[in-house]
This record gives structure tokens, sequence and C-alpha cells, in this order.
């Protein structure tokens, strides 16, 4: 068994493009595996469900998950025989799928607890989720509530690289220094970070 959770970067609706820090932690961190979905442009519950936890399921320990958008709605999805192997999860500017048709096959998003830890990012002015709605989900599924000012969807054509704030909480949920091995990337190894659960 690793001694580190393998790290399963979970893409949106229409995936994670180059420069985009799902795309940059996946190419450079250590332990990371991508999800890979048979379609981003229509996405269905069921076969996006399917997919993450068939990856997960392929680990040889315990995972950390780290979802974006619509991926983060997808994790709330999975059922008890993946969970099961779930250690913890960053779920980044969650989608909502009740407003947008595209994704209605989504909703209802479950309310309920996870059964691991999760850190829930928001944005206050992410256009596809307004930043009232996640905190409702942090609230629900005991997530601790990180909420960034102005930061948009979180996501390349936010200004998001890198992304040193985002290594750093996912390094609180895997325990361990975290550094991205590429030229000029941004260490995670940071003092520990305390947040709150709303």
């Amino acid at each position: 068994m690793s001694s580190s959770p393998t790290l399963i970067i979970v893409p949106g609706w229409r995936d994670s493009g180059p420069g985009h820090w799902q795309s940059l932690w996946a190419d450079g961190l250590t332990h990371a595996v991508r999800v890979q979905q048979d379609d981003w442009m229509q996405p269905t519950r069921s076969a996006w469900v399917r997919s993450i936890g068939n990856t997960v399921l392929a680990q040889d320990g315990p995972v950390v998950l780290v979802g974006h958008s619509l991926g983060c709605i997808a994790i709330t999805h999975l059922p008890p025989e993946v969970v099961t192997r779930v250690q913890g999860a960053l779920l980044v500017a969650p989608a909502d799928p009740e407003r947008r048709a595209p994704l209605v096959d989504f909703a209802p998003v479950p309310y309920q607890p996870l059964p691991y830890r999760s850190v829930l990012v928001a944005s206050s002015n992410d256009p596809y989720c307004s930043v009232r709605t996640a905190g409702a989900y942090a609230r629900s599924w005991g997530s601790e509530f990180v909420r960034l000012q102005n930061a948009g969807h979180i996501n390349v054509e936010s200004g998001f690289g890198d992304w040193p704030l985002g290594l750093a909480l996912l390094q609180s949920l895997v325990g361990k220094p975290l550094a991205l091995n590429a030229p000029g990337s941004v260490s995670a190894s940071v003092s520990p970070l305390h947040l709150q659960t709303v």
C-alpha cells in the first residue's frame, strides 16, 4: 500500500484544459491520477459516477479526491463501496446543476454529510453557482468552507494557474507536504491551515 493517498483529479463539465490548476496538478504531483470521461460535453450522472468510481477502486490504497465544478457534484453521488476508499476531498467551485440544462441529470444534489473530511472552496462571484448555494452545500456536506473574493469560477479564465492556496488546502487533507514537479512551480509546503466548518 502506498504511504501517501492517491490524488484523484476529477474535472468538471467540458474537462479542464491546459494551464488549469487541475491539469498542472495532474501532471506535476506525485501519486496523482486524472479521471477520464467518455463524454465531457453531454455529461450523464451514471457514466460520470461510474468512471470516477472505477478510477478510485483501481488504486491500491486510500484516495483524496480533487473536484472542480460538476466534478464536485459527481463526487457527492459516489456509491458506498467507493466512498469507503475516500480519505478526503477538495471540492472547488461546485456547479449548480439545477441552473444549467446540460447538467440537470446531476440534480437533485445530495444534501447529506460526507463521511470523510472535505474542504469546499467557493467564489463570491462564480457565474455558475452562487456563494450562497455553495455555502448551503458546505453546511449539508459538513465541509470546511473557504470563500474567495471575486475569484470567478476558480479556473484559467479567472487567472488561476498553479494555485498555491489550493495546494496548501490539499496538503491539509493529505497530511504531507506537496510540491509540483515542474519548473517554476510553487511548493505547497506551508504551515498548517486552520479552517472552520460552516
